[in-house]
């Protein structure tokens, strides 16, 4: 190809040349890299020009088995791709498995949010009730009941056995149980051991995992194994072999096939899969799938893989229920509450399907009956007359094959533990029977509840039951309205079962409600409610609930560490009212045994229901038992969970263990000592619970620990060296300032050496230390500066830390504290280079210091060198975020603000850029630009840059079309502060360009926007209203009434102070017109802001311009007007204060007639206006027109309205302070001592209102009585003074 061809043949010559080239040169190399497509590797190409075959790579036969074979030391080539596509991890990303669509609707349950700790509730056992040492004066209790003896016993032996397992499980994982070291048997390995019957029972030859247990051992029973029975007599299992769940199908085991093998113990793994392929006519595919398999004289040669598909439907036996126990004789196919849906169960069937089933269930037979077809009569029904029904045509066979129909999934039935197939189920037509059984006349039961409430689904004479059995079904009718009901029946519920309390017993009750709150399908609601439950019935009960004490504690425990705030509470409380219930004796003698118990989750758990028991009954009643359990010499736990108990009390009451400190002090300190690290560790947490509680006394208390903790920091590692420095970091700031100030210099040496510890949990002790250190007065400046911040900076101040949230804020506090100790210029010259580092996340972390460090110490020791420093760091941090939060902005601000004239040279940088990146095409970036304008607005006039200002508000009036409602919000706000600065005067634009373009931004529904909207027009109608035509403030009127439907506070606040200052500005008429219209409207927040509006317009205007028009209103025969009118005056007369008392001859004919009106709120509002009325003219001798209003008043005084009650209650206090307590105690006196109860009720309640706010000025009231031979009624110096 040297030579360019010419001619026609050279070329012809020249594409022989290549073709014959390409017949002859090799085939090029395949190449490894899947993920990137080859040219030749798609589609079907002209083999001459790119090569390979069609069907390359393709498999040209399939195997007979369900497992695809693999030949040993082949690799098949890569198969050609047939489609260009993406690569498989980019298709599969963001695709889970186990997303939940419908999630955000789902009703989250407690086990829903409970991490595995927390969980360990769930396995925790309701111990059976005890006996109750003190009932029937201490009488001995009966031969078997459970006393503190046998617990103890018990919880000993369950130590021990804790002890035996663990001990068998070490020397298994050395291999030296029994002498022998065994090698570790696989979980595929073929068993190859004799008969297991030649063995001893207990010998045990292999580490303690199921899997890995070999024929010699005793079949264990775990908790999934089948309902507990004798071994090997499991009705279906081969005799000795394993009952566990996943075991090969007793079924499929022929009476031949194991003669073989001498393994007591089959798998279906262990088998080595037999092909056959071989043997003509054995293709699982070929062959007619045959019922024989199981037949007796099958031999294991002719045995071959099997599948279950292979299996011939058979004809539909009579379906089994679902059995109540969940683990069965195991069979290939799940039977029992798996096979849901086999016959329709009855009530009782239904307790033992799961929730999850149960749902299932009923949404199965909700689609069934949906689908159903439709009968004659219904069509017959639906169509108009003159139809008639065709006959089918002659030859029609209508389909009638199961699998085209829409039936539920087929269901594998068990017959005597033998699979035997499946069978199509029959459509049910009508409703389904779970549905049919809800309780008459009570709640909706829902799937998960009728394992608890399953009583109350049978349809039984409840007269002919025993006592007991009534009595359950009564409490249960009653926890079922509590738990589903609506409010007015679980309040009823509520009372009667609370009323009813010691009439049930605390047997009954707790053995209802207790299981019911160990439910995992339980939501936050109900539980509340049961614990309510459960609060209600101890105050009944009270000593009777003490056999029940553990039970309770149980269940109540878990909430004490839960991660509901509210939850905690209440657990903290039920614990204190049982405690004060029970008694002390009762509660230590129950929860004594789980001070040690195995499980760290119990003793955690204890520790904790022990620190509320001290709280409830104090913790001198406390402090022996707890002295015994912390010098406990038989079992560190209990140490462990006695000091803990003492951390518990500390961190729970806080300041309230400042009288018992020495004694708790002295309790566990020999804990610092101890020879287990946990104890150790635990005890230095304690004393720095109770150094925290005990700030800023105490430390004398602490003497003891000091030598200890000293000695521990120098000889720990850890977890135990974290515990001591936090414990030393709160004793610090309670000693004087010589000795702080020793200690701090002591243990600085070890923090310094700590400040390189990777470990996250000891960097935030660490840090935590160093601010107390810091924050102490005998500390030094200078010695921080020399000793501290070398090795601070070096070590802390770096990416990682700035990456962890928890150690960013604790790094943040404790520069902040030593900068208030060196002074703001040394801390913020370390970090202000940090402000360019290529790290956004640390830049962040330095803008937060250094805000916190300005805003507290000022900006007046930073020189000018690093002012210019710090503006061009803070500018670039700024510019050069990528993700917009307040903390740039708030630093900026903070910065800027403090630096006050200083930064006038850098304004018109600053400002460029709040310019320019008010253009940006991102939302975030334009809102916070407008951010921070409103943040610098004041400085800006502090440097006097009008003009620079003037160019902002012109910017930002252009901008008002934003569409990004946040963004609006922030560019109002911004406006707002240059109007507020700059004045209406000299504003640009001016004001009468801007509030038309105001008045459509009022409609936006956006909260943000309508709040600075309303704020700004607000402060234009009270500073410039003259710049604005009447009519346009008319307009804005009319806009702001929508305003008064705002759910936020703050919005309808100043909606109302603006309709102030429009009535100020253009005269109250046209705006009162306006308002008292809109008091005919439905909704009654608009209505009650109408009413405020009008009386702050009063209040602005004189009350005597809107009084005549708002008073002419209540002759409108319409409800919700005279309501508004009554509460506008009630508003009114609240603001107007003293001036009331040329008003109230006025409005008291109007108030007479509300307070003899019909309707009940008619006479509240009356009352309220009357309260301040009576108020506002104290001292201006109304007395006449308040007593004459008092008489329209009294008559309500036996109301059962809440509401008005209260306002009647307003209305009489008030008339107390205006016409003096002797007054109403004179209308008091007549109904003191009447005879029945209700009316003594009301008159005493008034009496003691009276009594509280006026005792001196009653005496002279009281009646005076005569001396009889009994009492003496002695008043005579009172007499001299009459």
């Amino acid at each position: 190809m040297d030579a360019v061809p010419r001619t026609h043949e050279d070329i012809e010559a020249q594409i022989r040349e290549i073709q014959a080239r390409k017949k002859t040169a090799p085939e090029p190399e395949p190449t490894e890299n899947e993920d990137k497509v080859g040219l030749g590797q798609t589609g079907v190409f002209d083999r001459d020009i790119y090569g390979g075959g069609k069907y390359d790579g393709y498999v040209t036969s399939i195997a007979a088995d369900d497992e695809a074979e693999e030949e040993e030391g082949a690799e098949l080539p890569a198969p050609k791709r047939s489609t260009y596509t993406a690569p498989k991890a980019l298709l599969n990303e963001g695709t889970d498995k186990d997303f939940d669509p419908f999630a955000d609707r789902r009703r989250p349950t407690i086990a829903d949010r409970e991490d595995e700790y927390r969980q360990k509730r769930r396995k925790l056992m309701i111990s059976p009730e005890r006996v109750d040492p003190f009932a029937e004066g201490g009488k001995t209790p009966d031969v078997g009941s459970r006393t503190y003896t046998e617990i103890m016993r018990e919880q000993m032996l369950r130590g021990e056995e804790s002890e035996v397992r663990k001990k068998i499980a070490d020397k298994a994982k050395e291999g030296t149980l029994n002498g022998d070291k065994a090698k570790k048997r696989g979980r595929w390995d073929q068993a190859a051991e004799p008969e297991p019957s030649a063995k001893k029972k207990g010998t045990s030859t292999t580490p303690g995992r199921s899997w890995e247990e070999d024929s010699a051992t005793t079949p264990a029973h775990t908790r999934w194994d089948e309902t507990p029975g004798h071994v090997g007599q499991t009705p279906g299992a081969t005799p000795g072999q394993s009952t566990r769940m996943w075991d090969a199908t007793p079924g499929h085991i022929t009476p031949g096939h194991d003669k073989g093998a001498t393994s007591a113990r089959r798998n279906r793994w262990d088998e080595t899969p037999k092909t056959e392929r071989e043997t003509p006519g054995h293709s699982g595919w070929s062959e007619t799938p045959r019922i024989d398999r199981v037949a007796p004289e099958d031999t294991p040669s002719a045995s071959k893989r099997r599948s279950r598909w292979d299996e011939t439907p058979l004809v539909a036996q009579t379906p089994q229920t679902p059995s109540m126990t969940p683990s069965m004789t195991p069979t290939a196919t799940p039977v029992g509450p798996k096979a849901m849906g086999l016959a329709t169960p009855t009530p009782g069937h239904l307790v033992s399907m799961t929730p999850e089933q149960l749902q299932a269930f009923r949404w199965e037979r909700e689609i069934d009956e949906r689908n159903r077809p439709l009968a004659d009569d219904e069509l017959d029904s639906m169509f108009p007359p003159g139809y008639k029904v065709l006959p089918p045509p002659a030859g029609y066979i209508p389909i009638r094959t199961p699998a085209r129909k829409l039936t539920a999934t087929p269901t594998p039935m068990a017959a005597q533990g033998t699979p035997a197939g499946f069978f199509m189920q029959k459509e049910e037509v009508g409703p389904s029977k779970y549905m049919e059984n809800q309780p008459k006349d009570l709640p909706f039961l829902k799937p998960e509840d009728a394992q608890y409430f399953d009583k109350l689904l049978q349809d039984v004479d409840e007269d002919s039951l025993p006592q007991e059995e009534q009595k359950e079904i009564k409490i249960m009718r009653l926890l079922l309205k509590i738990k589903n009901g609506t409010p007015p029946m679980r309040k009823s519920a509520l009372r009667q079962i609370t009323d009813k309390a010691r009439e049930f017993g605390a047997g009954p009750l707790f053995n209802q409600i207790l299981p019911l709150l160990m439910s995992p399908t339980l939501e936050d609601q109900e539980r509340h409610l049961l614990v309510k439950v459960i609060d209600r019935v101890l105050y009944k009960l009270d000593d009777l609930v003490r056999p029940y004490v553990h039970k309770i504690l149980v269940v109540i425990e878990p909430l004490l560490i839960d991660e509901d705030y509210y939850a905690r509470v209440e657990g903290r409380e039920i614990i204190s009212n049982l405690a004060k219930a029970a008694g002390l004796a009762t509660m230590i003698s129950t929860m004594r045994p789980d001070i040690d118990n195995i499980d760290e989750y119990v003793r955690n758990t204890t520790a904790r229901a022990f620190a509320v028991v001290a709280s409830a009954l104090g913790i001198p009643s406390l402090l022996p038992f707890l002295k015994a359990v912390c010098r406990s010499k038989k079992s560190w736990q209990a140490r462990h969970t006695g000091i803990k108990i003492v951390q518990q009390i500390a961190i729970l009451m806080g300041c309230a263990i400042l009288p018992h400190l020495r004694s708790l002090v002295e309790i566990i300190e020999h804990g610092l000592v101890d020879e287990q690290q946990k104890v150790r560790t635990i005890t230095a947490l304690a004393i720095a619970a109770l150094a925290e509680a005990a700030t800023p006394y105490g430390i004398e208390s602490f003497d003891s620990v000091l030598k200890p903790l000293w000695k521990g920091i120098r000889t720990h590692r850890g977890k135990g060296l974290a515990a001591f420095l936090k414990a030393i970091g709160y004793l610090i700031p309670l000693m004087d300032a010589e000795y702080a100030n020793y200690y701090t210099r002591e243990v600085m040496l070890i923090l310094i050496r700590e400040f390189q510890s990777p470990d996250e949990e000891m960097k935030k002790i660490v840090l935590k230390v160093v601010k107390q250190c810091c924050a102490t007065d005998g500390v030094e400046a200078a010695y921080i500066k020399e000793e501290i911040l070398p090795h601070y900076f070096k070590h802390f101040w770096n990416h990682r830390m700035a990456l962890d949230r928890r150690n960013y804020r604790q790094l943040v506090d404790t520069t902040v504290e030593m900068a208030n100790k060196v002074g703001a210029a040394e801390m913020i010259g370390r970090v202000v280079d940090d402000l360019k580092d290529e790290n956004e996340q640390y830049r962040k972390m330095v803008v937060e210091t250094i805000e916190k460090i300005i805003s507290n110490l000022g900006a007046a020791d930073i020189d000018s060198r690093l002012e210019e420093l710090l503006i061009d760091g803070v500018l670039y941090a700024f510019q050069e975020q990528t993700s917009e939060d307040a903390v740039m902005l708030n630093g900026f601000g903070t910065i800027v603000n403090q630096l006050g004239k200083r930064v006038k040279p850098y304004l018109p940088q600053i400002c460029g850029t709040i310019l320019w990146r008010l253009n940006n095409k991102s939302a975030k970036v334009r809102q916070q630009a407008a951010d921070l304008i409103s943040r610098i607005a004041v400085v800006m006039k502090t440097c006097l840059e009008e003009k620079l200002m003037g160019h902002l508000g012109v910017v930002l009036y252009e901008y008002l079309g934003e569409e990004y409602p946040e963004v609006l919000g922030s560019i109002l706000a911004a406006l707002k502060a240059i109007v507020n600065v700059i004045g209406m005067t000299k504003m640009t634009p001016p004001i009468k360009d801007l509030l038309p373009r105001l008045t459509p931004i009022l409609k936006n529904r956006h909260e943000k926007v309508q709040e600075n909207c309303i704020d700004l027009v607000g402060r234009i109608a009270d500073r410039g209203p003259e710049y604005v035509s009447a009519r346009e403030w008319m307009r804005i009127c009319f806009e702001l009434l929508e305003l008064l439907k705002a759910h936020k506070k703050a919005i309808r606040r100043a909606t109302v102070n603006t309709f102030g200052y429009i009535a100020k500005a253009i005269g109250p008429h046209d705006v009162l017109a306006t308002l008292l219209n809109n008091l005919k409207v439905q909704e009654r927040q608009n209505r009650v802001c109408t009413t405020v509006a009008i009386a702050i317009v009063a209040e602005t205007c004189s009350p005597f311009t809107v009084l005549p028009a708002l008073m002419n209103e209540y002759r409108v025969p319409e409800l919700n007007v005279q309501n508004g009118v009554l509460k506008s005056l009630s508003f009114l007369f609240e603001y107007i204060g003293e001036m009331g008392k040329d008003y109230i001859y006025a409005v008291t004919p109007l108030l007479e007639d509300a307070l003899m009106d019909r309707d009940l709120v008619h006479r509240q509002t009356a009352c309220a206006a009357i309260k301040h009325v009576a108020l506002g003219v104290y001292g201006f001798g109304c007395e006449d027109a308040l007593i004459h209003l008092l008489n329209y008043v009294w008559p309500n005084i036996f109301e059962t309205s809440p509401h008005l009650v209260q306002a009647f209650m307003d209305a009489v206090e008030g008339m107390r302070v205006s016409l003096g307590p002797i007054k109403i105690l004179q209308y008091t006196l007549q109904g003191l001592f009447h005879p029945a109860r209700k009316v003594r009720d009301v008159y005493w309640k008034i009496y003691n209102s009276l009594y509280i706010g006026g005792q001196d000025a009653l005496v002279a009231g009281y009646s005076r009585i005569a001396n009889d031979p009994k009492n003496q009624y002695q008043r005579y110096e009172l007499d001299y003074v009459l």
